[in-house]
């Protein structure tokens, strides 16, 4: 079979205007706590994209880590790519993807750095191998070998022997203050439901239905 013959047909639900929070953190949170109920992998993985000053793009996949009235947060070394992109050029966009639920979120807004104590409190919640590896790794630069980065650890395991693994001062949080939030569920024949909310002065928001 080829690429251009995979098909998927939508068919478990709709989305309808009445349906919909009028806060779209609140719907948000709706819609991931259905995914965390179906028992999805990983349901606060999010395609993070990010560009520089010459608009060049580039994306991956982070995780959530936490979402309240300023949006939605995640955490990083700050001199990886990401990070240099986003200190550069604030502007970003998030997507999920619920395949088993058949829904999308994107997401675009503003990011900020989060306070250093809010990463403090962050990275000491952290496994100790986790918080190694953030001192091990220079995120995003060309190494010579696994065996480097491996040494690396090793070096740091003598030098941090105990569960006092200190915040580098590299490492910390962004939060993403969105300025529209698109919901998208899948629907038969591709004609899906698809909302979104775009923020208006006052911090109020408008609903509109979007052409699938």
């Amino acid at each position: 079979m080829s690429i251009a013959d995979l098909r998927k047909e939508y068919k478990l639900t709709a989305l309808r205007r009445k349906d919909l929070d009028a806060d779209p953190i609140r719907q948000f949170q709706t819609w991931l706590q259905a995914a965390l109920d179906a028992g999805l992998v990983e349901p606060n993985a999010m395609t993070l994209a990010t560009a520089d000053t010459t608009g060049k793009p580039s994306a991956r996949t982070v995780l959530l880590r936490g979402l309240d009235e300023r949006g939605f947060s995640f955490f990083t070394n700050y001199e990886s790519r990401k990070g240099r992109e986003l200190s550069e050029n604030p502007n970003a966009a998030l997507v999920f993807y619920w395949a088993e639920l058949e829904r999308q979120v994107c997401i675009a807004g503003s990011t900020s750095r989060l306070a250093a104590v809010e990463s403090e409190a962050y990275f000491r919640s952290r496994p100790r191998g986790s918080r190694l590896a953030a001192w091990a790794s220079r995120q995003s630069e060309v190494i010579s070998s696994r065996a480097e980065i491996e040494e690396r650890v090793r070096e740091l395991e003598k030098l941090y022997p105990d569960d006092s693994v200190p915040l580098p001062s590299y490492w910390g949080g962004f939060v993403l203050s969105p300025v529209r939030i698109e919901f998208w569920q899948g629907r038969p024949n591709r004609l899906h439901d698809r909302f979104c909310y775009t923020r208006q002065a006052g911090h109020t928001w408008t609903i509109e239905r979007l052409s699938p």
